[in-house]
Formats: structure tokens, sequence, C-alpha cells
């Protein structure tokens, strides 16, 4: 069976070079003698695996000397909770931009521990775009300012940052090492593995030093930044394939010229996607342009029926996950680093075939 154009949005599809690399190490990786799955995380053989993880990480982010690597368990969502634990005890406030369902959710669970002052929201248009925020809404006192950098569901991306003097936090699962960003302009960026950067079951934590050690007395060990800071992410046994795995994606991202270069490539697919879109005469785009995701595309054609016959007969010809998130219906095209700009080619070319005989 030869293998389809995943659109998932995550799980997402992998290089097919990491998944080949994987499987030739699966049995014996090195001269170990044995799977990275079977390698105690205290061997001298795994260590060397997460500190190179960690470098290539450092390197390709060009992180700063001040921020420490951290790679966790319990997904973007955990994040939701230990950010709040660990940067708000000083006042007990944040402001959060609500851009979609993943902020909205980091807000509610913030709301758990601490005052949420909502800024802004796009909530009154489905989240098809990113608000203009007002600096006299934010507030003084806030111990740090929330975004969701790329919104998954909703197909959209901040393209330029908010204007604030307080740390900047963001979530970049679905947009991690998809484009340059710096990395000094935030007081931590955070990413679950699964969409861009490799599988389920670890999360990539970029935190400024200065923001970890002053957790509230209520934060449960496991949820302290500095827990893991101190050591090296292996207080417990961490996620050890999967760190393996984004140690591969990692070195493949390196290969291919480095995230600059491989936000060359995503620009030059998401415009032969939205170009089309643009232009069609069925599918229509449902973010404002200036707002429009390089990682995620949602669509539709404006009938329920015709979009799930589009979703059928894609999946038939071999272009799997294009159903939209069930909140907003539709069509979405996740087209994260590893989908090559054929599959989006090939997408586009049967979009056109599908609206001429169903137009």
């Amino acid at each position: 069976m030869s293998r389809v154009y995943n659109f998932s949005a995550g799980p997402s599809m992998l290089p097919e070079e990491v998944l080949k690399k994987a499987q030739e190490e699966m049995v014996e990786y090195g001269t170990s003698g044995m799977s990275v799955m079977e390698m105690s995380h205290r061997s001298k053989d795994y260590q060397a695996i997460i500190d190179e993880a960690e470098a290539l990480v450092r390197e390709l982010m060009n992180v700063p000397d001040n921020y420490k690597v951290l790679v966790l368990q319990g997904g973007g969502s955990t994040q939701f909770a230990m950010i709040p634990l660990n940067l708000a005890k000083k006042n007990k406030k944040a402001d959060y931009v609500i851009t979609g369902q993943w902020a909205k959710k980091a807000a509610e669970q913030a709301e758990k521990y601490i005052t949420v002052n909502r800024v802004a929201s796009s909530a009154d248009k489905t989240f098809s775009y990113i608000p203009k925020l007002d600096k006299s809404a934010f507030s003084d006192d806030a111990d740090y300012f929330y975004i969701c950098y790329n919104n998954t569901i909703y197909g959209t991306r901040y393209t330029s940052l908010p204007d604030t003097d307080k740390p900047l936090i963001a979530d970049i699962s679905s947009c991690a090492m998809s484009e340059v960003i710096d990395v000094s302009k935030f007081g931590l960026l955070f990413a679950g593995a699964q969409k861009n950067l490799g599988p389920a079951g670890v999360t990539l934590v970029i935190v400024r030093e200065d923001l970890i050690g002053d957790a509230m007395d209520i934060t449960p060990i496991m949820l302290n930044y500095k827990t893991h800071a101190d050591n090296g992410s292996m207080y417990n046994t961490p996620p050890t394939y999967a760190i393996y795995v984004l140690k591969l994606v990692l070195e493949w991202i390196k290969s291919k010229g480095g995230i600059a270069e491989l936000q060359k490539i995503n620009e030059a697919k998401a415009k032969i996607l939205y170009d089309f879109l643009d232009s069609s005469k069925l599918f229509k785009g449902t973010v404002v342009p200036e707002d429009r995701s390089l990682m995620n595309a949602p669509f539709v054609t404006g009938d329920e029926e015709m979009d799930a016959k589009f979703i059928a007969a894609a999946k038939e010809a071999g272009f799997v996950n294009l159903k939209g998130h069930r909140t907003v219906g539709g069509m979405r095209a996740s087209i994260y680093n590893a989908m090559p700009v054929e599959g989006v080619e090939k997408l586009v070319a049967f979009m056109k075939k599908f609206e001429e005989e169903n137009a």
C-alpha cells in the first residue's frame, strides 16, 4: 500500500526519512544492543540522545543562553495550568487574547488559580481573524501576557506580536519551527510535538530562567518548572522514544537548511492553496487574508452535503484527514513542515477537478 497525503492537524504526518531512520534503528540503536524503547533513561546512550535533542533545539531556534529547554509530558493542555502556577505568584493576574478554542481553554484553566483579563477576542466572527489590540485594555499589574501564536482549528496566525512589557507567553504547538521566531521576545514558548515536531507524548517548553523558581505554594512538584529545569527534564522517566523521534525530526530540519529555509517552502505551499481558494467558484477560505496561517488552512463550499462529498472523494483519492474540526465543520488542510510541496499541488489539482465536476 502506498502512503497517502495526510493533512491531519495532529497527530500529523512525519517526514518519511525520519520514519525510515526510526525503522532502521527500531531493534538496535547504534551499538547499544537494544531499542531506544528499552533503554534506561539514566544510561549514557539515552543521555546522549536527549542532550543532542536539546542542542538541536537551541541551534535551530537560536535560543539565548538564559533560557531553559525542557521536554515534558502532559501536552499543551498541562501547560495551561503550569503557566499560571509558575508565573503568576506575584499578582495572580494575567492578560489573555482569545483567538480560538485553545486560547479559550488556557484562559479557563488559568482562572482556577488567578484573575484572567481577556483583553480581546475574535469569537464574534468564529475566530476568523486576529483581533487588533487596545493597550488601554491591558492590565498594569499582569504577571504575563498570553497568546496562541497559530490557531490550529481556525487557521489564523499572528504576524505581529502584542506590544507589552510583560513576559509574553505563546502556544506555538502548530507552528513550531515552521517559521523563524525571535525567542528573546518571549518569556515562555511551548509546543505539543504531535503537530510539527514529532509524535504525541512530548511537549517542548522554552522558558526564560528568571521566570523559574517562584511557583505558587500549591504547585505540585511535577507541575513546577524548577523541578524539570534542575533535573534536565529527567526528574521522572521522560517520554524516551518520543524524544528520540523528536531528535530525528530536528536532524531532518537541520538537513533541509534550517527553519528559515523551511519557512520559504511553507510560504510557497500556503500560497499555492490560498491562491486557488481565492479564485475558486466552489471552495472558499474562512480566514481574513492578512491573518492566514501557513500551517492550517480551513475552507468550505457553503453546503454541508457538498463538503461531505468532497471529503469522501478526497479520501478515496489518497488525500486524508481533510475534515474540519468538529466545532467548525467544513474542511481543513494542515500543511506542516513534513508535507511536501507536491502534496499541496496534487490536492489543489484534485480540488480543481472536483470543482469542474460539481460546481
